[in-house]
This record gives C-alpha cells, structure tokens and sequence, in this order.
C-alpha cells in the first residue's frame, strides 16, 4: 500500500488525482489541504478519509474543524501544510497547489525524505537549483505530473542522458493560435479561458492563452532533466496527441502520444514504474489522422520570449518573471487590466529588479515581494 498526501486537494490536479486513486486498491491518501475552499474538502474528506488535512486561510480551518469534529485533525496555515507535507507515514507527496505557496511544503517534504508527484511549476521556476540540490541531498525522485514533463520523462527512460540531442516541447498554441495582436486586443476572460484541447485550472488556462505556461515549462525542464535552456526548442502542435518530444545526437526523435487528458501522467507519476489500467479513453490514430507543427509566434506572444530571457540570466529574475505572470493574470481574470497587458506588467517588473545569481530562498521571497510592490505602484486600483 501506498500513501500518499495530496497538497491542493481542491484544484484542478488535486481532484483528478483523487479520482485516479478511488479506482485503485493500493493507494491510501493520508493527507489533504486546501487553501479556502472547505465545503469541497469537507466532501473530500468523507469521501477518502484522511488522516489530517490543512486549510491555508485560518478562519475556514476553524470553520470546517467545527464541522468535521473528531473525524480528521484539521491544521491551518502555512505549518499545517508543512505538516501535511512531512506525514511519517507519507510515501509520496503530490504538490498540485498553486503559485509559490508550495515552495516551503515542498521542501519540507524533500527534507523529510518523500518523493514528489510534481505540479506546482513555481517551485522549480523560482527555486529550481535550491530544490534538485535538495533532491540530490535527500536522495528522493521527483516525478513530473505536467504531460509535458511527463513525456519527457518517459522518452528518457533507458536512455544514455549524453546521446540527448534537445528536447522538443510541444505546445497546443492556445486559444489564439495563429492571431496577431491587433486581434488580440479586446479578449475576454471568457474568450482566454476556452482551451480546444485542455480542462485545466483558470490560472493556467490564461497562461495557455499568452503561452507563459510554455515558457515556465522550458525552465521547469531545465532543472528536470539538467538541458541546458538553448537544447530545449517549443514545437506547436495544435492536436495536442504528441505530448513532448527527445531528439537524440544520431537524428532519432522519440515522442511520447496519448489523448490530452491528465489523469493519465497523474497516475503515473503516482504508480512510477507501474503503469495501471483504466477506463480513460485510448488514442485512435486513425480518427485523429493528421499531426501538425508550427513555430511559436514570439512576436505575438511574447510571454515565451521573455521566459527565455528570465532563464538565459538565471537567478533572481525567474522569481520576478514568475510573481508579476501570478499578478498580471489575476488582474486580467478580475477584468482589472487588458489581455496584451499581461506580457507588459511582467517586462516591466523584469527590467526594474536588480538580479540576484545564486538566490537563497529568502531572496526569492523577498523579490516575490518586490514584484508584487512594484507592480502595485504603477497598476495598482488607484492609478
């Protein structure tokens, strides 16, 4: 039997990994949080019967404590994730909460000698070198839920890391696939939020629309798979059935296919080597019958270009890169500020930090905080 706990229960992620789990016998979630949404986890927690959970806003802790009484021990706050983070009895950790509040449980996990099924991005985008330095030290594996990530990591697998040639990236293109930007100039949140292919979480979906979700995936894989920034190339592919790709130094390319759903590298980030059946639909090559690619379009969605330039300075600037992508898009999805804002709000925020190489996780926080400030002085509901 597996245990496991679940950080960002709530979330997209953390429910299909939940569902993944009550169609197997050999797995036990032991732990929980969410960060404000109690009703669902209280539904939750009858349904898995966890040990312990943990509610980021301490209010609803309370609230959801007095409703649940004795049935779980309920933790709020940032060491009650900790907490959950760390269970003696945890095998594995699923880290699908959002934004950079999973730094700190993710290293208290790896400290405490857990694996990680990993979707929070921001951990290795702003933390990257401070984390794979812990894995090395704590001698755990990380295993990448993004399908993405995932591919990669399959198409690696009994391969001599030295014959890697590049990785190819594929990215669906989003929503706005092939407009320009003076078509891009009144979109709605509703408009943004429509993926062709994909059911994922408001905050990422925008981040497919601007296709910053493909420039925090190339730094992610940087650190992943330890590629050089320059040998990891984005491929276009609109079907979204090849998930990532690995060219190798003789010209063979291996790429790893299935239909876009992410239950399929949640669960096998989750049974790693296992691969389990399940009643996911199987890809019919025939039915699909045309793959296609395409240059991303920098020009248009610039967000890409400057994930690049974040990760080809390293250091400090990913946290900034990261924190003012958090904030521009919350302001878009509050209809604070316009959709080509977003890549604006972020360059800014790039171009007024004063970079720090090797960041400890103090100077990672603190540029968080900066970011935030900065951003705030020029955008913020007053000006």
């Amino acid at each position: 039997m597996k245990n496991i706990s679940i950080l960002g229960s709530t979330g997209s992620i953390g429910r299909q990994t939940i569902d993944i789990v009550l169609g197997q016998k050999d797995v036990n979630i032991i732990g929980l949080t969410a960060n404000t949404n109690i009703d669902l986890l209280e539904e939750q927690i009858n349904l898995v019967k966890p040990k312990v959970v943990a509610v980021m806003n301490e209010e609803k802790a309370l609230i959801l404590k007095s409703r649940v009484g004795s049935k779980v021990n309920v933790l709020s706050g940032m060491d009650g994730l900790i907490e959950v983070a760390s269970l003696e009895e945890a095998d594995l950790v699923v880290t699908a909460v959002v934004g950079m509040i999973g730094i700190r449980p993710t290293v208290a996990a790896i400290k405490a000698s857990k694996d990680i099924a990993l979707a929070n991005k921001e951990t290795l985008v702003t933390a990257g070198e401070l984390i794979m330095n812990l894995v090395r030290i704590n001698n755990v594996s990380i295993f990448p839920v993004d399908s993405e990530h995932s591919a990669i990591f399959q198409c690696l697998k009994g391969e001599n890391k030295k014959e890697l040639n590049r990785i190819l990236l594929t990215a669906s293109g989003g929503p706005f696939r092939g407009k320009k930007r003076d078509q891009l100039m009144d979109i709605t949140v509703d408009n943004a939020l429509n993926h062709p292919n994909w059911s994922m979480g408001r905050k990422i979906s925008i981040d497919s629309a601007t296709m910053m979700n493909k420039g925090l995936e190339v730094i992610e894989a940087k650190w992943l798979f330890n590629v050089p920034y320059n040998q990891i190339n984005v491929v276009v592919h609109p079907q979204s059935i090849i998930h990532s790709m690995v060219e190798y130094r003789d010209g063979s390319i291996k790429a790893q296919l299935g239909v876009p759903d992410m239950r399929i590298p949640i669960q096998y980030a989750i049974n790693y080597p296992k691969r389990i059946e399940n009643n996911i639909p199987k890809l019919d090559l025939c039915k699909v019958a045309n793959l296609t690619f395409e240059e991303p379009d920098i020009q248009t969605f610039s967000c890409l270009e400057l994930a690049y330039k974040a990760i080809k300075e390293g250091g400090s600037v990913l946290s900034v890169l990261n924190a003012a992508n958090e904030i521009a898009v919350d302001k878009f999805l509050k209809k604070q500020i316009k959709f080509l804002q977003i890549p604006e709000i972020i360059e800014f925020a790039m171009d007024k930090h004063v970079n720090i190489k090797q960041p400890s996780l103090n100077n990672i926080f603190e540029a968080e905080k900066e970011t935030y400030e900065v951003i705030e002085s020029k955008w913020g509901k007053n000006n």
